[in-house]
């Protein structure tokens, strides 16, 4: 057992990693953290994401990849303090920044501000998360040292009495560790996002000492610790994969420890953005809608699938030269061999939507996911259009989050994207035309301004100038498929429709090892292994492969559906491969994303 965990003084140097347990399958935890403390971390630090243990207001879940506890109480075994951003928001390019999406259900109240409205959900939800939080620092024999305050705030906003507000919450409700904030190397960002008497921390990748002089100049004297050195970066579907040179991140971390200062390595070890939990960032100067791939291998010294990369020797390096090396674990480098997978059942998404709705809503107006109580994925909005028009109309949808496919009595008539193609011509016969959307949202924007964003539609559906009412919408629930009917897929008439569809096979194994999914011939959609939603694909790169975990899997026949978006070529994607070797993609161009300054 280790020794009991103490606080440690503000001078104490801290060797801390980010590793995100809701990123990372339980089973996997202790031998992911015991690598990092091989490379001589002695703490590892991670957020909780208020969305994910409370999907619906009241409703908590503490459990699996939610299992906070368990987690550190894992790191603790391993001989690993912990520092806790428990937000409530929390960025991470994680849906939402963590806020959940039922806090806009009535109406878009202001979020990350001392608006009671906004309060009084945090505080019911701390009231919960904090208690289970305190009864894990080290003053009462735990392993937790250092609670975070909000997150990144100068980089939002400027209201001091919402982080007083916190502040003195997480005291009030038990934490005696000492607390922190994070901000941005900026004299704006330091002034609205610190507190009196709550020490500051610093975020940056790059410009050590630059970035240490805007922190002394309002806090002299303050103990130096990065709270994130970032020492790789993550990946937007379409903008190509980044990688930070392991020697150039190497160098920059033994210059901030060699000024005797600590550090918290963003990442330590990304894992993977499971399920519908991936975020977006939004480019203001362009307007672009830029979604998080379901990787977060962050190009960390520990890889997504934990094998330690030439980073990671590079800073363990590093590292041995402030702090005495613990041996190094076995690493299990088998994987599963190169195989393919025959998809030889199909069924139409639109062929089972009674199976999967939570429930059909009637309304005039279409409504948002976040009115529908319906967090992720898909749902499917229908109305019918008067005719006859005998002139093509565009069809459109104003606020559209994030794209729909849309089809005219049945048939496919086009896609609509946020930042794309914005209507399709549509003729109306005598009778009228059956209208339905596939509407999918991808993930929210989990920073800036458009924090707390609906999905769904949320404006208008127009037919050339006329707004279109009348609408039933049926909210599909995609975390349970065990009600598909699958014995529709031997119908021709059924298996046969157009439009996106669930593929379905069989991988057969002799004992589970980590493997990679590739889908050559698939266009865009979600894959899950035995009930269990690894993420969304899509063929615009720049991940070609998603992480397989071992732990998903068993001996002998594991079932992988595959919900396929838009290819209607059913030759063309019959199969999918199980890999031996990720593949993230292309490389991004030449960039310092880690530099606020580039």
């Amino acid at each position: 057992m280790p020794a009991p965990f103490t606080v440690p003084a503000a001078a104490d140097r801290i060797l801390s990693g980010a590793v995100h347990y809701f990123r990372v399958l339980p089973e996997q935890w202790r031998e992911r953290l015991g690598l990092l403390r091989a490379m001589g971390l002695d703490t590892i630090e991670t957020y909780v994401p208020w969305n994910l243990h409370e999907p619906r207001p009241g409703e908590y879940d503490f459990s699996g990849l939610a299992d906070f506890e368990g987690f550190l109480r894992t790191a603790a075994d391993c001989g690993l303090r912990a520092i806790v951003r428990p937000g409530p928001y929390i960025c991470a390019e994680w849906d939402n920044g963590g806020l959940p999406s039922w806090l806009r259900a009535e109406a878009e109240i202001p979020l990350r501000c001392a608006d009671p409205r906004f309060l009084a959900p945090v505080d019911r939800w701390f009231d919960v998360l904090i208690p289970m939080l305190a009864r894990h620092q080290a003053t009462r024999g735990g392993n937790v040292v250092m609670v975070q305050v909000e997150n990144e705030y100068g980089s939002y906003g400027s209201d001091a009495a919402y982080l007083r507000h916190l502040a003195d919450g997480l005291t009030a409700r038990g934490i005696d560790v000492p607390l922190v904030t994070a901000d941005g190397p900026t004299e704006l960002m330091l002034t609205a996002g610190t507190v009196p008497g709550v020490r500051a921390t610093l975020n940056f990748g790059s410009r050590t000492a630059e970035s240490y002089r805007a922190l002394h100049a309002l806090r002299p004297g303050e103990p130096e610790l990065c709270m994130e050195f970032w020492d790789g970066w993550f990946d937007h579907y379409g903008l190509g994969h980044h990688t930070r040179d392991a020697e150039d991140a190497a160098k920059t971390l033994d210059e901030l420890l060699g000024r005797g200062g600590s550090v918290n390595l963003y990442m330590a070890h990304g894992g993977t953005n499971f399920g519908f939990h991936a975020g977006a960032n939004h480019d203001p100067a362009t307007s672009t809608y830029l979604p998080t791939i379901t990787s977060y291998d962050y190009d960390a010294p520990l890889s997504e699938d934990g094998r330690p990369t030439a980073k990671y020797w590079a800073i363990r390096e590093v590292l041995g030269r402030y702090t005495q090396l613990p041996p190094m674990p076995e690493v299990d480098e088998r994987r599963l061999p190169n195989t393919l997978v025959a998809l030889d059942a199909r069924l139409p998404l639109l062929g089972c939507i009674s199976e999967l709705t939570s429930g059909t809503v009637a309304t005039a107006t279409p409504p948002s996911f976040e009115e529908l109580g319906h967090a992720y994925g898909i749902a499917v909005y229908r109305t019918r259009i008067p005719g006859p028009r005998g002139k093509a109309e565009p069809l459109s949808v104003e606020g559209l989050r994030d794209r729909a496919h849309v089809f005219v009595d049945g048939a496919p008539a086009g896609i609509l994207e946020r930042d794309g193609l914005d209507a399709v011509p549509l003729t109306t016969p005598a009778g009228g035309a059956e209208v339905t959307l596939v509407v999918e949202a991808m993930g929210r924007v989990n920073y800036g301004p458009l924090t707390g964003e609906r999905k769904g539609v949320t404006g208008a559906v127009k037919h050339g100038f006329q707004v279109q009412h009348g609408w039933t919408v049926d909210p599909l629930d995609l975390e349970d498929l065990s009600t598909l009917p699958w014995e529709r897929a031997a119908d021709p008439a059924v298996s046969e429709l157009p439009g996106p569809a669930f593929h379905r096979g069989v991988l057969h194994v002799d004992e589970p090892r980590d493997g990679f999914l590739e889908l050559p011939g698939g266009i865009k959609g979600y894959v899950w292994v035995n009930g269990f939603c690894l993420g969304r694909y899509w063929n615009r790169g720049p991940q070609r492969r998603l992480y397989l975990p071992w732990p998903l899997l068993h001996s002998g026949a594991n079932e992988i559906i595959v919900l396929e978006l838009d290819q209607d070529d059913v030759e063309a994607f019959d199969a999918l491969a199980v890999r031996d070797e990720p593949d993230l993609g292309y490389a991004a161009p030449p960039s310092t994303p880690w530099s606020f300054e580039d």
